[in-house]
């Protein structure tokens, strides 16, 4: 196959976008721009190539860190690398949690951890202001693994939706977690029986929100990912998915899933396709 057939590869459109981007940087309308101009927007290329890297490599370091503070003391002196060598070795004490938490999973799995656990669980439900924080907690890790472990949309956060709040005519962007059911589901508050479960970042600090039951008619639903959403949450609006980028991309998917299914002349309707098919 000629080396100009073809279309390039997807995972070079981001170096070609980054070309483009940085000859655009060097001129204005066509024209170079003077060397003042050119130095600044290399200077603002710059920081917004090592910006990302920088802070990321930060909040990883920082954790590292934290978590060796917390678990560090609790590991026995004799299997810390600290005590043979003449330097701190950092990510000791999140590796030992990481091995403890493990253990614990394990040992949970038995009919002895199993007992412990609930011996434990009885103790803490007699506590009266305890036992209601240690519920809420434990509920909310079973959701937060549940939906991690399953990698679907059977949990967690499910589609993305426009609510009008807080007031007509202004719209903010809702995280749907799925049907309105139980009690609430049941009363149908209002008169309405078709509600679903919504969750409203308040922005910039997406942990903390409002959880709404809404009638279904009353949700404008996206067909934009969590991840999008989520990062226009984060960042006050400021960075807004390219809705175009999206559609094309998820065109490409269904022509890519349609011409694996397209049958050749003289092939079997229904059979898979051949090793010489498009």
């Amino acid at each position: 196959m000629s080396k100009h057939s073809g279309k390039p590869p997807p995972e070079s459109d981001d170096s070609h976008a980054l070309s483009a981007g940085l000859q655009r940087l060097a001129t204005d309308d066509g024209a170079p721009l003077r060397i003042g101009a050119r130095l600044r927007n290399y200077f603002l290329t710059g920081l917004i190539i090592v910006g990302p890297v920088t802070l990321t490599i930060y909040i990883i370091w920082w954790v590292i860190n934290v978590t060796d503070a917390w678990l560090k003391p609790f590991v026995p002196s004799a299997y810390l690398p600290d005590t043979y060598l003449p330097f701190s070795v950092p990510g000791i004490g999140l590796l030992f949690g990481i091995v403890f938490l493990t253990l614990t999973g394990a040992l949970t799995a038995n009919l002895i951890g199993r007992s412990m656990v609930s011996f434990g669980e009885m103790a803490l439900d007699r506590m009266p202001i305890v036992r209601n924080v240690y519920r809420a907690l434990k509920q909310f890790f079973e959701s937060l693994v549940s939906a991690t472990a399953s990698g679907s949309q059977q949990s967690g956060f499910q589609k993305v939706g426009l609510i009008e709040f807080p007031s007509k005519g202004l719209w903010s962007i809702v995280f749907v977690t799925g049907e309105t059911k139980g009690e609430i589901g049941s009363t149908k508050p209002g008169g309405e029986d078709d509600l679903v479960t919504v969750f409203m970042p308040t922005g910039i600090v997406p942990p903390t929100g409002f959880i709404c039951f809404m009638p279904r008619r009353d949700v404008t639903f996206l067909k934009m990912s969590v991840e999008d959403a989520a990062k226009i949450v984060i960042s006050a609006g400021m960075v807004v998915p390219d809705y175009e980028a999206r559609l094309k991309q998820l065109a490409d998917m269904a022509v890519k899933t349609e011409g694996k299914r397209v049958v050749l002349p003289g092939a079997t309707p229904g059979a898979p396709p051949s090793a010489t098919g498009v």
